[in-house]
Order: structure tokens, then sequence, then C-alpha cells
């Protein structure tokens, strides 16, 4: 399995785009480059599984920002934010997207926007 990895920023927005793709089954993982500060104002992934699986939002200091709330359904998986509520933030850390399938054959993007 293979992660890619697109960060850009637009207006204020930083947009992180995890593209996978899963190749065998199993836990694979990829790292920001850069490192983010703000909050996070949603996440949402997109996949072409056959089967669920989890993803994991890690900080530097291996914390899951999405407090294990990271299941993805076939299709789409939306993780974000109602009202004023929201997922969580980051204090100046890179982040490292965690991403487990039982299944093969599968492509997905995990998107992240902090503000």
């Amino acid at each position: 399995m293979a992660i890619t990895i697109t960060e850009q920023t637009y207006s204020g927005v930083k947009k992180i785009d995890f593209a996978w793709t899963a190749l065998t089954t199993g836990t694979t993982s990829g790292t920001t480059l850069k490192s983010y500060d703000g909050e996070i104002l949603n996440i949402f992934a997109s996949n072409t599984l056959t089967a669920a699986g989890t993803i994991k939002l890690l900080d530097e200091d291996s914390y899951d920002i999405l407090m294990g709330a990271g299941t993805l359904t076939t299709g789409l998986s939306y993780l974000g934010t109602t009202g004023r509520f929201h997922i969580g933030a980051v204090a100046e850390s890179t982040l490292t997207l965690e991403h487990t399938v039982s299944t093969t054959g599968g492509t997905g993007h995990v998107i992240v926007c902090i503000r």
C-alpha cells in the first residue's frame, strides 16, 4: 500500500490530501513534510474499497486527533464538523495518516482542512 501527500494553502486554509492505493492488506502510513498549527475544520475520505477500513490521524506525540473515530465505510466517509463543534486542533506538528485495510485493489483520499 502506498500514500502520496499533497499539501496546499488557500487563503489561510491549509488542505492536506493523503491519496492512497491498497496494493496489499495491512497498515501503511505517510507523514506531512510541513508542520501545521490551527483548528481542524473537517476531514473527509472517499474510497473504492469493497470492505471498510480505518484511519488514524496522528500528531508528533502520536495522539490520534480523530480519537478513534476514523472508521471508513465504502464510498464517502465524512468525519467533518457540525455547527460550531470542531474535531480538534494541532499545534506546530507534522501529521501522520495511518491507514488500515483488509482488502486489496482499492484507492482513495483522506482530505484534512486546517485554519
